[in-house]
C-alpha cells in the first residue's frame, strides 16, 4: 500500500465516522441550516455567515477555470503541492500539515482523534459550535467557560477548568461570534498553564482581519508547544467559503492521529488550484482586509451615531445589542430580503452581522433603524 493510501477497512471506518457525525450531532446540523439561505430567499442580501462578499482573487478564479483540464484525474499531486506550500509558508515540514474539507473537517478530526467517553473539551461560551457538536459524536463532555465582561475568552478560567480528563481545549482567536481577540501575553500565559496532556486547538479562521498590535498568531509558539494545533481556512479573507478548504499544522504525532479520521481525497482540484493561486497573490490579503475593515468601521460609526451598543470587533462581523430577544429581529430582516446572524442563546439580545459591500451595509443600517429604532436621547 502506497504511503498516504488507506485500506478498505480504514476507508469504511472513516466513512462511518463521517456518517456518524451527521447522524449523532443534530445541533450542528441545525446551526448550519440556520446559516443557510431559507427557501425562496436565494436573491437575499446575505450578511449571516461571515463570508467575504468580494470573493476570490482574479488569479484564483482563473486557476479554478484552468482546473477543468485535470478534472478527470484525482488531485494527488495537487494535494502534495498544497501541503508543501503550506509547510513552507509556516516554516515547517509536510508531515506537520493536514488538509481538510473546510476547517470544519479539521475540527471534527481533532474531536475524533482525541476525545471519547470519559474525556472532555474546554471551550468558551459562546464560541464556534462545531467542536462541541462533534464532541457529542465521540461521547466526550463539553465544559463551557463564560466569556469575560468585555466578551473575550477567560483564559485563566479555561486553564483552571482543565483536569486529568481534558483532551482538548478550543480557542477561537478571533472569536466567533463576538469578534474579540486573545492578546499575545494572555496566550503565552495560557499555554504555560494548560496540562501538556491536553491538545490546544487554536482556530484562526479570522486571523487575517486583525489589526490590533497586541494580537499574535499561535504559530509563534508552534515549534516549542507540542500539544498545540493551529487551524486556518480559505473560507474567509480568501473568499472561498463555497469551495471548502482548511488546514491544520501541528506536531507530527498530532497530525498523524487526526489523519486517521480524514475523508479520503478531501480536497478537489479546483479549490487546490485556487488556494495555491491565492497564496501566491501577495496583494489579496491586504486589499481584502482593508475592504472589509473599512466597511466595518463605517458600520460602527453609524451604530455610534445611533447610540447603539456593539462589541468592538477585529473580524468581518460585528455583534450589536438590539435591546431584546434577537429572534424576531432576525425574522423582521428576512421580510426585508436580508439575512442576518442567528440567535446565540448565551447572548440572546445580540445580533451578529457580517460585513458585506458598502451598498449592502447601507441597506442593513436602513433596515435596523426601522426595525429597532434608536432611542431619541441616545441618537441626539
Amino acid at each position: 500500500m502506497k504511503p498516504g493510501r488507506i485500506s478498505r477497512r480504514q476507508f469504511a471506518q472513516r466513512v462511518g465516522a463521517a456518517v456518524g457525525a451527521v447522524l449523532v450531532a443534530p445541533e450542528l446540523v441545525r446551526s448550519v441550516a440556520d446559516a443557510r439561505q431559507p427557501k425562496g430567499m436565494e436573491n437575499a442580501i446575505q450578511l449571516n455567515s461571515n463570508e467575504n462578499p468580494y470573493g476570490p482573487s482574479e488569479r484564483a478564479k482563473d486557476a479554478m477555470t484552468k482546473s477543468q483540464s485535470v478534472a478527470a484525474r484525482y488531485p494527488d499531486s495537487l494535494e502534495t503541492r498544497m501541503v508543501e506550500t503550506i509547510a513552507k509558508l509556516h516554516g515547517t515540514e509536510p508531515d506537520n500539515v493536514l488538509l481538510g474539507c473546510g476547517s470544519g473537517e479539521i475540527l471534527r478530526m481533532a474531536d475524533m482523534a482525541f476525545l471519547g467517553p470519559g474525556k472532555n473539551v474546554v471551550v468558551a461560551e459562546p464560541t464556534f459550535e462545531a467542536v462541541l457538536a462533534y464532541a457529542r459524536v465521540t461521547r466526550g463532555e463539553g465544559i463551557k467557560v463564560p466569556l469575560t465582561a468585555d466578551f473575550r475568552h477567560d483564559l485563566p478560567a479555561m486553564a483552571a477548568a482543565c483536569n486529568a480528563n481534558t483532551a482538548l481545549v478550543y480557542v477561537c482567536n478571533p472569536n466567533n461570534p463576538t469578534g474579540t481577540i486573545v492578546r499575545k501575553d494572555e496566550l503565552a500565559a495560557f499555554f504555560a498553564k494548560v496540562p501538556p496532556s491536553a491538545k490546544i486547538l487554536v482556530d484562526e479562521a479570522y486571523h487575517h482581519f486583525v489589526e490590533d498590535k497586541s494580537y499574535a498568531s499561535a504559530f509563534d509558539w508552534l515549534a516549542r508547544q507540542p500539544n498545540l494545533i493551529v487551524v486556518r481556512t480559505f473560507s474567509k479573507v480568501y473568499g472561498m467559503a463555497g469551495m471548502r478548504l482548511g488546514y491544520a499544522v501541528s506536531a507530527r504525532e498530532n497530525i498523524a492521529a487526526m489523519r486517521e479520521h480524514c475523508t479520503w481525497s478531501n480536497a478537489n482540484a479546483a479549490v487546490l488550484e485556487a488556494a495555491l493561486a491565492s497564496l501566491a497573490d501577495s496583494n489579496h490579503v491586504p486589499r481584502h482586509r482593508k475592504l472589509n475593515n473599512d466597511t466595518r468601521r463605517w458600520l460602527c460609526r453609524q451604530l455610534e451615531k445611533d447610540g447603539r451598543r456593539f462589541i468592538p470587533s477585529e473580524t468581518n462581523f460585528v455583534m450589536i445589542d438590539v435591546g431584546g430577544d434577537v429572534a424576531p429581529v432576525v425574522e423582521a430582516f428576512k421580510k426585508r430580503n436580508l439575512l442576518v446572524g442567528r440567535k446565540f442563546p448565551s447572548l440572546s439580545n445580540w445580533l451578529r452581522i457580517s460585513i458585506g459591500t458598502m451598498k449592502e451595509m447601507e441597506a442593513f443600517v436602513a433596515g435596523l433603524r426601522e426595525i429597532v429604532p434608536a432611542r431619541a436621547d441616545k441618537a441626539a
